[in-house]
C-alpha cells in the first residue's frame, strides 16, 4: 500500500530537519539558555548578536557531540548577527537554497538550544518585505516573515527548505510582534565583513532632506524609471556633504549609480564599500542633472 500524503510531508519534514541539524550548533554565550548558530565556514559560526553577552568564555556544542571554544570575530547590533570564530576548525558549513524563499511556502525553523539535539518548528512564509529600519541602528534590505513559534534559544538558527537548505537565520532580537528571518544574502554578506573586519561600515553625508516628486523632464533626465528623490533642506557644518559641495536645494536621486528615492534606500545605499570613499552622487539642481564626488564619512 503507498504511503499517503501526510505520512511523505512528515518524513520529508524529519529529514528537513535532520539536514539542518548538521551544521545547527549550540552557542553557550550568555547567562540565559543557550541559543542557537549555523556553521558559516569550518571554522566559523553565524548567531544573532543580542545571544552574545560575552566576548570571552563562549562554548560551542557542535552537532557531533563535541563541544569547543570560541571567540568574537565581529557583530553588527544594526543587523543583530555576531560571528563567532572556533578554536577548532571542525563544524560542517551549511548548504544555502539554490532559490529565494516564497510566500505561501512551508518553511522549518531549526534550533540547538540545549545538549539535548535539536529542535523544530513548522511554519509558511507570510510575507518578504524591506528594506526596513530595525531599531538598533541599522536597515535590514529585506526580511522574511513567517509564523513559525520561535522556542526559546531558537534565535540564531536557521530557516531551512524542505531539503533542509538555509533560507535565512532567525532572531527575535528586533522586538515587535515575534521573531522575523534575516535572508541568506544579506546575512552571508554581512558575515564575510564580520570575519575579516569585524564590524560593519555605515556612512553619512550630514544632510537633512525630505521627499519630493520628480517633474516630467527631471524624471526623462535620469534615463531610469524614478518618481522620488531627497529634497536637500539642510546640511551640516563642516560635514562631508559640505565639503563635497552639496548645496540646499540640490535633489539626491541617486549614490554610486543607485538610485535614492526615499530615505531608507539612502540609507542602504551609504553602506559598505562606499564608506571613506569619493562616491559619485546623482543630483538635481536648477533642473540640470549633475554628478557630485563627496567623500562619504562614518556614521
Amino acid at each position: 500500500m503507498s504511503k499517503n500524503i501526510f505520512t511523505e510531508l512528515s518524513e520529508a519534514m524529519a529529514n528537513a530537519a535532520e539536514a539542518a541539524g548538521k551544521f545547527t550548533a549550540m552557542v553557550d554565550a550568555r547567562r540565559r539558555i543557550p541559543a542557537s548558530g549555523i556553521a558559516f565556514a569550518k571554522d566559523l559560526i553565524l548567531t544573532a548578536d543580542h545571544v552574545v553577552e560575552r566576548d570571552e568564555d563562549i562554548k560551542i556544542l557542535l552537532p557531533d557531540g563535541n563541544e569547543t571554544a570560541a571567540r568574537l570575530a565581529g557583530r553588527d547590533p544594526g543587523t543583530d548577527l555576531a560571528v563567532l570564530r572556533l578554536d577548532s576548525a571542525s563544524a560542517v558549513p551549511a548548504e544555502t537554497a539554490k532559490s529565494a524563499a516564497r510566500v505561501g511556502q512551508f518553511v522549518l525553523a531549526v534550533g540547538r538550544p540545549s545538549k539535548n539535539g535539536i529542535e523544530s518548528s513548522l511554519g509558511t512564509v507570510n510575507a518578504i518585505g524591506g528594506p526596513v529600519r530595525t531599531g538598533r541602528g541599522g536597515m535590514l534590505e529585506k526580511y522574511i516573515r513567517t509564523d513559525f513559534i520561535s522556542y526559546p534559544g531558537f534565535s540564531g538558527g536557521p530557516l531551512v527548505n524542505g531539503e533542509g537548505q538555509v533560507y535565512g537565520i532567525n532572531t527575535s532580537g528586533f522586538g515587535g510582534s515575534g521573531a522575523i528571518t534575516i535572508p541568506v544574502e544579506i546575512a552571508w554578506k554581512v558575515a564575510e565583513t564580520l570575519a575579516a573586519h569585524g564590524k560593519i561600515k555605515r556612512g553619512y553625508l550630514g544632510i537633512r532632506s525630505q521627499t519630493v516628486n520628480l517633474p516630467a523632464e527631471a524624471q526623462s533626465q535620469l534615463k531610469r524609471e524614478q518618481d522620488t528623490g531627497l529634497l536637500i533642506v539642510g546640511i551640516e557644518k563642516d560635514s562631508p556633504a559640505e565639503k563635497g559641495g552639496l548645496m540646499v536645494g540640490d535633489i539626491l536621486v541617486g549614490v554610486a549609480g543607485g538610485a535614492v528615492e526615499h530615505h531608507d534606500e539612502l540609507f542602504v545605499r551609504l553602506s559598505g564599500d562606499v564608506v571613506g570613499q569619493s562616491t559619485p552622487l546623482d543630483v538635481l539642481r536648477g533642473g540640470k542633472l549633475q554628478v557630485v564626488n563627496v567623500v562619504v564619512g562614518e556614521r
